[in-house]
């Protein structure tokens, strides 16, 4: 359930607001008097499902009109027990994600690059980097929880999805800044710690595996699907399972020791993790029908969408013959 609040001038539109209002068949609503006579007030409690569709309507009904703004809440708990409606099953899918604003909110925020952003990458960096070293899993899982180069991608791929090219362009920046800062520090890093081909951890990122790539392609929609079901909480664990950050240090160890050969794999490795983190992104929010209010914008974001899943799977496809026909999945033999 939840709590719509919309703000308002008092105006024509005011009218047409209140019908779309009552369409939704909200909870009840009520007009709050205000101490401006020249402003308007209401407050909507809505079941889920609903809030979607009433959000649009009113962005619709008052995008030419000025002044005005819309809150959403998240209610807890309600009493009287309020009772379901009958099961509709196109509202059933619906109850069950999160409205658009709130989505782009929640990955907008992770998707920025700010100082945060750069400490969090140059930390798990160090993190990484003395954990491949070390040979200590511990290290690597610990460097993959704190590092937020996933928030990117899932901005990249929203962007697309809405066809905002200023949430992709931002996002693309961010996670090109991010792999950047932590190759730099990889490099840095290399001088202090030699290459430890001793290490299963460090020697296992120059491995470029199909399982990798379904795993990368399965926590891809696995974050993709937490964010549109609103439960961020979930990022966490596919932060580990995404692997985005140890390759890319071990990128930075190898080149930095002058270890080239194994560097492009390591390479290699990062770049099929990231394509397959935004297909099944992309994927995951096309099949949740996320997607632009406006039917023209809905076309131009379809167009993006279909354009970036190409990309994604021709760069998987160059991927898999080269695993195939190079065998860099086999097994790096270690002393």
């Amino acid at each position: 359930m939840r709590r719509l609040d919309l703000h308002m001038r008092d105006t024509d539109a005011f009218e047409t607001a209140i019908s779309a209002i009552k369409a939704a068949e909200p909870v009840d609503y009520l007009v709050i008097p205000v101490e401006k006579k020249d402003r308007r007030y209401v407050s909507i409690f809505l079941r889920d499902g609903s809030a979607q569709t009433l959000m649009d309507n009113l962005q619709t009904c008052l995008e030419n009109e000025k002044d005005w703004r819309i809150s959403l809440l998240p209610i807890e708990a309600t009493a009287p027990k309020i009772e379901k409606r009958p099961k509709d099953p196109d509202r059933e899918g619906k109850n069950k994600q999160a409205l658009r604003e709130e989505i782009f909110t929640d990955i907008e925020a992770g998707a920025k690059l700010d100082t945060d952003f750069l400490v969090l990458v140059a930390l798990s960096t160090i993190v990484a980097a003395i954990g491949l070293h070390s040979n200590s899993v511990a290290g690597v899982i610990g460097a993959m929880v704190i590092a937020p180069l996933l928030g990117p991608i899932l901005g990249f791929s929203l962007g697309t999805a809405l066809g905002d090219r200023k949430l992709v362009a931002s996002a693309g920046f961010t996670l090109l800044a991010g792999v950047s800062l932590a190759l730099v520090a990889a490099v840095l890093l290399s001088f202090i710690l030699d290459v430890n081909f001793n290490s299963r951890e460090l020697m296992s990122r120059a491995e470029v595996r199909l399982d990798g790539m379904a795993l990368a392609i399965a926590a891809g929609a696995a974050a993709a699907m937490s964010m549109a079901k609103g439960q961020g909480s979930v990022l966490v664990g596919v932060m580990v399972a995404a692997a985005l950050l140890p390759p890319g240090a071990a990128i930075g160890l190898f080149a930095g020791s002058g270890e080239w050969a194994w560097a492009l794999r390591a390479a290699l490795l990062l770049a099929l993790n990231v394509a397959s983190l935004v297909l099944s992104a992309l994927v995951v929010f096309r099949v949740r029908n996320i997607q632009p209010r406006k039917w023209i914008e809905r076309k131009d974001a379809a167009r993006a969408v279909w354009i970036n899943i190409g990309l994604s799977v021709l760069l998987l496809a160059i991927a898999v013959f080269l695993i195939l026909y190079l065998d860099l999945g086999s097994e790096v033999s270690i002393g």
